[in-house]
């Protein structure tokens, strides 16, 4: 049995006609930011929502691209017809994840070679977290006055 924060639904409020995503856990939320949906968050609950202002069609596109990436990711999404795709597109653990996988790599190290071979990770200078980082930040465009 599938356990209940992997089940979701992308729906249209029928008061507001707003686009909503509700359910999922942590993992569910961040794939629903990085596909464009706005996070919101009450005293008691917390669901996504599609960015003011956006067309109906291009709230069409931002919900079916989550549905997509949800399911690639294993979830279940319940969604509008309208939403509905067999697009599968591949699923990535995110750096963040894999940033955390080495700290706790390090927790758990029981030698000085585990402890260096989870830094090398983060140090390697062609596909290092770090030279990866450097990356990003040689590419974002310089500011003239």
């Amino acid at each position: 049995m599938p356990r209940a924060d992997r089940f979701l639904s992308i729906r249209r409020d029928p008061f507001s006609d707003e686009l909503l995503a509700r359910g999922g856990d942590p993992e569910a939320h961040s794939l629903l930011q990085r596909t464009g949906f706005v996070p919101v968050v009450r005293a008691h609950e917390m669901y996504h929502r599609a960015p003011a202002n956006l067309a109906q069609s291009e709230e069409d596109r931002l919900a079916t691209k989550a549905v997509a990436r949800l399911r690639s990711a294993r979830y279940h999404v319940e969604c509008e017809a309208a939403f509905d795709t067999d697009d599968r597109p591949t699923h990535y653990l995110p750096l963040g994840a894999s940033v955390a996988h080495l700290a706790e790599s390090i927790r758990e190290a029981t030698t000085t070679e585990e402890v260096a071979d989870a830094l090398t990770e983060l140090t390697a200078t062609h596909d290092g977290i770090l030279a990866a980082l450097d990356d990003v930040l040689v590419s974002l465009p310089r500011r003239v006055p």
